[in-house]
């Protein structure tokens, strides 16, 4: 047996510190130990190198660390000490190194712009920040230009330069038009690289005034608008074809350089007709593949994650049908500096030797210099113990005095490289951190693990022993883990004891005692059988078990897996299933499962449920068990194993499985061997070495299977080498500093012979180690100390017995424990797309910095205020996880007009890492929610009452309400809308001029600038007069006929100012009706023209009305009479009449004249009462207004009685309240420094009403100050 072969760092007894070293001794934290240690400062958080910072908003400057004792802070500002007690707008948060300048309360941001460096520092030494560059972000105006219109020959190419201001950090251009819709591009049209839009050829279509260019800062979240860009294309029959131009970039050749990791954008954009094509090649190589991508129509070539391989010339082609344009871009990829070997912390204790290792790459090869405790090494205290040696320092017999944190820094032209790493020298005796007396219970037969966390430096030796005076455990049969645990493979009864562990360095000795109790195995002695039922009868399984008398068992039946169905024919007892009146459904397999607090088994049956036969019947039953089992043929490898079939019962026997047992490894356990047909009563069975096998048949049938036959005679075969390794290797760290090798060992009849081990091997990949191996045995995993922080291996399991070796293994690549992220995702960007949602972009996080396998990136978001109703409630942070290494994702589900903060965090296998800084934005403004009641009250002969409350969820800035309503009549039809606009500070409103008795339906709905919410409705009705109004209707027609006319008079009894109309016929004709006007709403008419001796019908009817018409009456008029008969129209008493009628129409006339002249208000009795010519004065109904409408708030009342002139226009004391005041129709513009302005206006004359002028101010609204 080989000896177990200890992995461990060569330079230190101590490998880790604190969590690091405790989970280097695999045991767990303890609180009391952490609060007594000592620990130099380490920097766990800080603001970003290059930091931009909202001109608008507080300041914070990040600066975490923890130490033992707690470090305290200090600040450097461009080099110098930055004394924040003499800056009243600086302060820093409790127990934080953390900086809050505060310039929402007066302070100027670009009054603090600079480079920021923190320092925490205790006794055991200092750890210093990154140097932090702070620099307020800018979003100047556009430059005012005039800009001429542009006159272009079709086919010709054209640039619009858009040369944005310069801003920090760079806007974002995109090309829009007045309607601030994206202009569309495609391979003739599209936007460079540099903001402008290019046409490779115009055509007509491109004819528009509103090009106009945008750039959006998206850290001050405004826009700035260039002035329109006028294009105007004429034509020349035929248009020239052209071959192509490169339009950008010139000449043809241009260099570029970029830095390692970034993307490389490469673009050529070329003028021609037909519009080019583009195509890109590298000289001399291959565009890298999955790593290429082309945008913008193929003129943008796009590699990301770049690296030094990528560096050579890059060719562009531009090529249409007449010919090709070529284009060379010589790339230059440098480094900024990036890690190979950062520094780690180290922890020694007096006497003992380390190194601390910088080293870093990059182009060009970038400077180390060291630092301790933030001072320059050259010019720091002398420490005897320490030796610098260009990127490596060498401690040698350190003290406790040498404990320091030392800075290195790796820099050239293109960036730096800080990174903090500290010696802590300690010295501390021994202690056991696992509780004393500690019970273990264990099932006899299985492995048992006791436990022994330890801590000490030098790091102590631990021993075991069983009892108090036993003598110290060695041997196979036990294994002793390097985090002090002692694993018993295959604990007995006579393992049941006190273990006593001892740990012990040069400072001291600790001991602790557990206790070791090996409980009997839970077994089912009896198990549920197999039972076929026919239907409608009761079939009972049994489960009876035996266990140990100090563990209390539960017993859970299941059916098919699952739980038994919930129904009173399941009848659970102590010992077994029972099911009442058995259905075809509950055909299955049920299983007894029972669980101690320390094992589990189980064991299953199946229940056939078949049909009741009829009588007589056939009994069909499962085969009856095959016996007379012989062996024959043996041989090393093989045997013939033959049979005698069972009785079939009725049903012929399909197959037969042979089963086998172990009786050197596995006694009673049977397994499957194999099965032939039911026809074959031989087989040759294929065996193993080292086994001594019995076999049984079962017969089975379409019934089921029969009982197992009698076991065959033994046969043991002879030992061999192993033939197979153990399967599914793994190699998975635990902890961040270990490899746990596990394996699925192999069965008892594939050792092939006695003596079963395992030779475990490991080696680092792509290093040039040798392998490191150990041989173990009764176990299935295998844990390596001391490695490097998720680093692949290469790992092989291979078995071997007293005979030998098996075959040689394949091999497994495995990973050392992963750590949690070092970085958080940087620049992360959000793009709100509406007002409920949001894309968020962020840069990945290098690879080497995730410390594990990637799992994906998290992003944390939650609301902070809601900008329309200024209420905090609890912050409910909400997390979308983005598999992979996307870098970015939607965030769906925000609420308008709202202020959200977000931060992104990388994660792996261990967990996430540190959060990237919160980033604010604010979603736009939506359509408000409905208003969140509508009451409508105090209901009168004309008017009713609305009240209303503003919407739960405005989602903005409410502009206004919109009441739209209509009335309903008995058949319930709808008549005309009405549509009113009521300013948004409103909350009630009295409608006036209804007519009475008389149902509405109200729609109520609220606006923001977005456009209209949800609208609620309502129905009320106006009440009666006080006198039961008429319902309409036309009684007692008579008429007075003469030869040739006759006098139609009537009654009418219903709204004043009917307008009626006469009907006639020829009585008993089929003839259509003739119809004639009653000019007014007189209530007698003359019908003339009629043939003298002629019967007539006549009826009577009003406008407006349908179907109100009056019954049918019918005349004749009078026979021909001579000539000397007297016409009544000549008779003196008929004209006298006529005059007198005419005189008093007349009179009525000048009175309703006089009275509109007037304008005097006067009751709705008096219009009621008031019966005018309608062709005089017109009607409400006819002039298409609604009576009077006052608002409650509203200062201008509208004159009662006033009427719409008859050429349909309104005068402004007829209409304060038109839509020309609200602003309706005008449209936002952009002043003339680009910022956006909506402001709502109306253009009025000044006219005098009621002896007052009015003269109203436009109404402005927020200005947009972002656009998404």
């Amino acid at each position: 047996m080989m000896k177990k072969k200890s992995i461990s760092a060569s330079n230190a007894s101590l490998v880790l510190f604190l969590c690091q070293m405790i989970s280097a001794l695999d045991v767990p934290l303890d609180s009391k130990l952490l609060e007594e240690l000592s620990q130099p400062p380490t920097i766990t958080q800080q603001s970003p190198k290059d930091y931009i910072v909202d001109p608008r908003e507080n300041i914070v400057i990040q600066c975490e660390a923890k130490g033992k004792p707690p470090p305290s802070f200090s600040w450097t500002r461009n080099g110098t000490h930055f004394d924040i007690d003499k800056d009243a707008q600086v302060t820093m948060k409790p127990n934080s190194g953390t900086l809050v300048i505060n310039i929402m309360n007066g302070g100027k941001a670009e009054a603090y712009e600079g480079v920021y460096q923190c320092t925490a520092r205790n006794e055991r030494g200092a750890a210093i920040s990154n140097n932090i560059v702070i620099r307020p972000s800018r979003s100047p105006l556009w430059t005012k230009e005039k800009l001429e219109p542009n006159q272009v020959r079709e086919g010709d190419s054209l640039v619009l330069h858009c040369r944005p201001p310069v801003g920090l950090p760079p806007p974002i251009i995109f090309w829009m038009d007045n309607a601030f819709q994206r202009l569309p591009q495609s391979e003739r049209v599209s936007q460079g690289l540099n903001g402008d839009l290019y046409f490779s050829n115009v055509q007509p279509e491109d004819i528009r005034e509103d090009y106009i260019c945008y750039a959006r800062f998206n850290h001050t979240q405004t826009i700035q608008q260039k002035q329109p860009i006028s294009v105007k294309v004429f034509s020349t029959r035929p248009v020239t074809e052209r071959q192509p131009v490169l339009l950008t970039p010139t000449g043809s050749t241009s260099t570029k350089v970029e830095l390692r990791g970034n993307v490389l954008l490469l673009e050529c954009i070329a003028a021609g007709l037909p519009t080019p094509v583009i195509r890109w090649i590298k000289e001399g190589g291959e565009l890298p593949a999955n790593r290429t991508f082309f945008e913008n129509f193929k003129k943008t070539l796009k590699i990301i994650d770049v690296s030094e391989a990528d560096s050579g010339n890059y060719k562009c082609i531009a090529r249409n049908t007449l010919g090709s344009a070529h284009h060379v871009i010589s790339v230059t990829v440098k480094a900024a500096p990036y890690w190979i070997t950062a520094p780690r912390n180290l922890v020694l204790s007096p006497g003992e030797d380390g190194t601390l290792i910088c080293r870093a790459n990059g182009n060009p090869k970038p400077s180390i210099s060291w630092l301790a405790n933030g001072v320059p090494i050259a010019i720091a205290p002398e420490d005897p113990s320490r030796k610098v040696d260009g990127d490596t320092i060498i401690f040698s017999h350190v003290q406790e005095r040498s404990s320091a944190v030392y800075q290195c820094n790796a820099s050239n032209e293109y960036g730096y490289l800080l990174a903090n790493a500290f010696v802590n020298v300690l010295a501390e005796p021994p202690r056991i951190l696992t509780p004393a007396n500690k019970l273990y219970q264990v099932i006899a037969d299985s492995p048992a693990l006791l436990d022994c966390a330890y801590f000490g430096s030098p790091k102590p030796e631990i021993e075991w022993f069983k009892g108090v005076k036993g003598s110290i455990l060695r041997g196979s049969e036990y294994i002793f883990h390097d985090n002090g645990t002692l694993e018993i493979p295959v604990a007995q009864k006579d393992s049941t004891g006190a273990y006593t562990c001892v740990a012990r360095n040069k400072l001291g000795k600790i001991q602790n005692e557990v206790q070791l109790e090996i409980k009997d195995p839970t077994v089912i002695i009896k198990q549920p059988e197999y039972k076929v039922i026919q239907r409608y009868g009761q079939v009972s399984f049994e489960c009876i078990i035996k266990h140990d008398s100090t563990l209390l068992p539960t017993v859970i039946w299941l059916k098919d897996n699952d739980e038994l169905p919930d129904d009173e024919r399941f009848l659970v007892g102590k010992d077994n299933l029972t099911i009442m009146n058995v259905t075809d459904k509950d055909d299955g397999t049920y299983t007894c499962i029972v669980n101690t607090t320390l094992d589990s088994v189980s064991a299953s049956a199946v229940l056939t449920v078949v049909a009741a036969p009829p009588t007589p019947a056939i009994i069909y039953a499962r085969p009856n068990p095959p016996f007379d089992l012989e062996l024959t043929g043996q041989l090393e490898r093989s045997v013939e194993l033959s049979w005698i079939p069972g009785d079939e019962n009725n049903s012929p026997i399909t197959n037969f499985v042979i089963e086998y047992e172990d009786g050197l490894h596995e006694p009673g356990v049977w397994h499957y061997q194999t099965e032939v047909p039911g026809t074959q009563t031989t087989v040759q069975l294929k065996l193993s070495p080292y086994v001594n096998y019995s076999f049984r048949v079962i017969a089975v049938n379409e019934i089921g299977r029969s009982q197992p036959s009698e076991p065959s005679e033994q046969y043991l075969t002879k030992s061999a080498n192993p033939d197979e390794n153990p399967s599914n290797v793994q190699g998975i760290g635990s902890e961040p500093d270990n490899l746990v090798i596990t394996w699925e060992s192999l069965k008892g009849f594939q050792s092939n012979g006695p003596g079963l081990q395992y030779k475990v091997s490991w080696r680092q990949k792509d290093v040039d180690d040798e392998w490191t191996s150990v041989i173990v045995a009764n176990v299935s995993k295998y844990i390596v100390s001391g490695t490097p922080t998720f680093v692949p291996y290469e790992i092989k399991v291979q078995a071997l017995n007293d005979l030998g070796y098996a075959p040689e293994p394949s091999e497994v690549i495995g990973h050392s424990g992963e750590d949690l992220p070092m970085v958080a995702p940087g620049n992360v960007q959000v793009h709100v797309i509406n007002s409920t949602l949001a894309k968020v972009h962020w840069d990945p996080v290098p690879l080497k910095t995730v410390r594990g396998h990637l799992q994906g990136y998290k992003v944390y978001y939650w609301k902070v205020q809601s900008l329309s109703r200024r209420s905090r409630r609890h912050v409910e942070k909400k997390i979308l996880t983005f598999r992979g290494n996307k870098t970015f994702g939607m965030l769906p589900g925000l609420e308008p007009y709202s202020t959200y903060k977000l931060n992104v965090r990388v994660a792996n296998g261990k967990g996430e890492g540190p959060a990237s800084p919160d980033k604010v934005f604010r979603t736009p403004e939506g359509v408000p929610g409905s208003p969140s009641f509508l009451k409508i009250t105090n209901p009168t002969l004309d008017s009713l009452t609305l009240e209303w409350g503003s919407p739960t969820h405005p989602n903005g800035v409410l502009t206004s309400y919109i009441l739209k309503f209509q009335p309903i009549n008995n058949t319930h039809e709808l008549g005309p809308l009405v549509e009113i606009r009521i300013p948004a500070n409103e909350s009630s409103l009295i409608l006036k001029n209804l007519n009475y008795s008389t149902r509405y339906k109200f729609y109520f709905n609220a606006q923001t600038s977005v456009g209209s919410g949800n609208q609620i409705t309502e129905e009320a009705v106006t009440i009666m007069d006080e006198v039961q109004p008429l319902y309409p209707r036309i009684r007692n027609v008579t008429t007075a006929a003469a030869e040739t006319y006759a006098n139609i008079s009537w009654e009418y009894e219903g709204p004043d100012h009917a307008h009626f109309y006469v009907e006639y016929g020829v009585a008993g004709s089929k003839e259509d009706w003739k119809k004639e006007i009653v000019n007014g709403s007189r209530s007698f008419f003359v019908l003339k023209g009629l043939t003298p001796g002629t019967a007539y019908k006549v009826r009577v009817g009003a406008e407006g009305l349908s179907g109100f018409r009056s019954s049918e009456d019918v005349f004749e008029t009078g026979p021909a009479m001579a000539s000397r008969q007297v016409d009544i129209a000549t008779q003196g008493w008929f004209i006298g009449l006529m005059c007198a009628v005419a005189l008093l129409i007349l009179i009525l006339l000048i009175v309703c004249f006089i009275r509109r002249n007037k304008g005097g208000k006067y009751p709705v009795k008096e219009k009621e009462d008031a019966h005018a010519d309608p062709e005089i004065q017109p009607m409400k109904e006819d002039d298409g207004t609604f009576g009077e409408y006052s608002d409650a708030e509203d200062h201008k009342p509208l004159k009662k009685g006033s009427r719409t002139p008859s050429d349909r226009t309104v005068k402004k004391e007829d209409s304060d309240d038109s839509l020309v005041d609200y602003g309706e129709g005008v449209n936002g513009q952009f002043n003339e420094d680009g910022s956006f302005i909506g402001q709502y206006s109306g253009k009025k004359e000044k006219e005098p009403a009621e002896g007052n002028e009015s003269s109203e101010a436009p109404s402005p609204v927020n200005a947009m100050n972002s656009f998404v």
